[in-house]
C-alpha cells in the first residue's frame, strides 16, 4: 500500500525531450493570434458608454454583445478544430484570428445596435478558434516541466499590451466617432497580422514536446487525431478535466474584464476615459500574477505533484473573492484607490491560466487537447462568461450592479474555491494515467 502512495504522489523521473526548436518565437506570435481577440472586444467593452450613447442603447445591451460573442463560439470553436485537423492548424489560425479582422472593419460602420450585433458576433466566430488551437501548439512545444513559465509569458504578454492600450483605447472616448476609428484600426492590424502568421508560424506538430513521442516521426505522433463522440466522451470522464469544467461554471471573475469600465462610470460616478485608467493597472497586475504564477506553477508542481496546483488555483479563487470585495463594494474618493485594488485583482486572476492550462494538459494525451480546451474554454468558459454578462446586463437594471457584483465577483468565487477542494483526489492520478498511455504508445511504436 505505501508503495502505492509513494508510485501516485511523486512523478517519476523521465528524461526530457529536447527543447522544440524556436520555440518562443513561435509562442510570441501565438500570443499575437490571441491578442487580436482580446484587444478587439476589449474595445466594443472599454468603450460602451461612449457606443451606448452614440446608438442610444441600454446596459442590457452590452450583456447581448458580451453573451452573444461567447455563445458563439460554442458553436465556431469546435468547427475550427475540425478544419484544423482536416487542413491544418496554422491556416485555420491564419484566416481565423488574421484575415477575419474585415468584419472588425465592418463593425465600424455600424449605424445601429443589430449592425454592431451582427459584426461582432461574426467576429467572435472566427477568434473563438485561437484558445483551443493556440493552447493545443503550446502543449506542443513545450513539455510539462516549462508549461507553466510558457503559459505566463503568453498570457503575461498579452496583459502587458492591454495594460497600455487599454486607457489608450479609452481616450477615444473623447474623439469623435473614436470607437468606430479604433474597429477599423484593429480590424486593419488583425488583417496585417494574417499575413505575418502566413509566412512565420511553424507547427511543431502533436506530440513535439512528450519525451516518449519526441523523437517517432509526425506521421505516427498524428495517427490518433480523429475525434468522434467516444473520445469526447473519454474526456468527460476524467475526474480532474471534469472537476477544472465545472470550476469554470463558477468562474465569476470573467465578468471583471467586461463591466469593469461601465461599473466604474454607473457606480462610482467617474468619467469613461477616467474609468479606463484602471485597465492598466488591471493588466499590469494580470501581467504580475501570469509571470509569478507561471514560476509558482512549475514550483508546485515539482514540490507537490497531487496538491501542489490544485492547492494554488483554489488560493486564487479566494484571493481573488476578498479583492473583489474590498474593490467594487467599497466607495473611495479617487481613481488612485481603485487602480492599486484593480491591480491586485488582477494579479489573482493572472494566476488562474498559468494553472489552469497546464493542468488540462497534463490530464489529457496529445491528440485531445485541442479539444479538451474547446470544451473548457469554447464551450463551459463561454457559456459561463455568456450567463454573467446577460445576467449582469439585465439584472443591473432592476437591482443594480453592485448587488450583482457582489453575488458573482465575490460570493460565487468564494463557493469556486471551496469547490476545488475536491481537485486534490484525483488529479496526480489522472496526470500517471496520461504517463503511462505515453509510455505504452512509445513501446508500441518501437516493437
Amino acid at each position: 500500500m505505501s508503495d502505492l502512495i509513494e508510485t501516485t504522489s511523486k512523478p517519476a523521473t523521465r528524461p526530457g525531450p529536447p527543447p522544440v526548436r524556436g520555440r518562443w518565437r513561435q509562442l510570441s506570435l501565438l500570443g499575437g493570434a490571441m491578442l487580436v481577440d482580446s484587444t478587439e472586444a476589449g474595445l466594443v467593452t472599454g468603450l460602451f458608454p461612449v457606443i451606448r450613447q452614440a446608438l442610444d442603447l441600454t446596459l442590457g445591451a452590452l450583456g447581448v454583445l458580451t453573451a452573444a460573442g461567447k455563445l458563439i463560439g460554442v458553436l465556431a470553436a469546435p468547427l475550427w478544430v475540425w478544419a484544423s485537423r482536416r487542413w491544418s492548424r496554422k491556416s485555420v489560425l491564419v484566416l481565423s484570428t488574421g484575415l477575419w479582422g474585415v468584419w472588425g472593419v465592418a463593425a465600424g460602420f455600424s449605424q445601429n445596435f443589430a449592425q454592431l450585433l451582427l459584426f461582432v458576433t461574426v467576429l467572435a466566430a472566427g477568434y473563438a478558434a485561437a484558445q483551443p488551437l493556440v493552447s493545443e501548439l503550446v502543449g506542443d512545444l513545450f513539455d510539462s516541466a516549462s508549461r507553466g513559465r510558457a503559459v505566463g509569458a503568453l498570457y503575461g504578454s498579452l496583459a502587458l499590451v492591454g495594460s497600455v492600450l487599454g486607457p489608450l483605447i479609452g481616450q477615444l472616448a473623447g474623439v469623435r466617432d473614436g470607437w468606430r476609428w479604433g474597429l477599423w484600426g484593429v480590424g486593419v492590424l488583425n488583417i496585417l497580422f494574417g499575413v505575418v502568421l502566413l509566412l512565420c508560424l511553424r507547427d511543431p506538430g502533436r506530440g513535439a514536446a512528450e519525451h516518449q513521442l519526441a523523437d517517432l516521426d509526425q506521421a505516427t505522433r498524428e495517427a490518433r487525431t480523429k475525434i468522434d463522440v467516444a473520445t469526447v466522451v473519454s474526456l468527460l470522464k476524467i475526474p480532474s478535466f471534469a472537476i477544472l469544467l465545472v470550476s469554470r461554471l463558477l468562474s465569476g471573475h470573467l465578468l471583471l474584464s467586461s463591466f469593469a469600465v461601465v461599473y466604474l462610470v454607473d457606480v462610482f460616478g467617474f468619467t469613461t476615459q477616467r474609468a479606463a485608467i484602471v485597465l492598466m493597472p488591471l493588466g499590469i497586475g494580470f501581467l504580475l500574477g501570469t509571470l509569478s504564477g507561471g514560476f509558482l506553477a512549475d514550483w508546485a508542481a515539482r514540490k507537490s505533484p497531487r496538491h501542489g496546483l490544485p492547492g494554488v488555483l483554489q488560493g486564487a479563487q479566494i484571493a481573488f473573492a476578498v479583492l473583489a470585495f474590498l474593490g467594487t463594494q467599497v466607495h473611495y474618493s479617487g481613481i488612485g484607490t481603485y487602480a492599486l485594488l484593480f491591480c491586485l485583482m488582477g494579479i489573482t486572476q493572472g494566476v488562474n491560466p498559468t494553472v489552469n492550462r497546464p493542468m488540462v494538459m497534463a490530464v489529457t494525451p496529445p491528440e485531445l487537447r485541442a479539444t479538451a480546451f474547446t470544451i473548457y474554454v469554447s464551450v463551459f468558459e463561454a457559456i459561463a462568461w455568456a450567463a454573467f454578462g446577460l445576467g449582469a446586463g439585465f439584472l443591473s437594471q432592476t437591482y443594480g450592479l453592485q448587488p450583482v457584483f457582489l453575488a458573482v465577483l465575490v460570493v460565487l468565487m468564494l463557493a469556486n474555491g471551496a469547490f476545488l477542494t475536491l481537485l486534490h483526489l484525483p488529479y496526480a492520478n489522472d496526470v500517471q494515467r496520461v504517463q503511462r498511455e505515453l509510455d505504452l504508445r512509445r513501446r508500441t511504436a518501437l516493437a
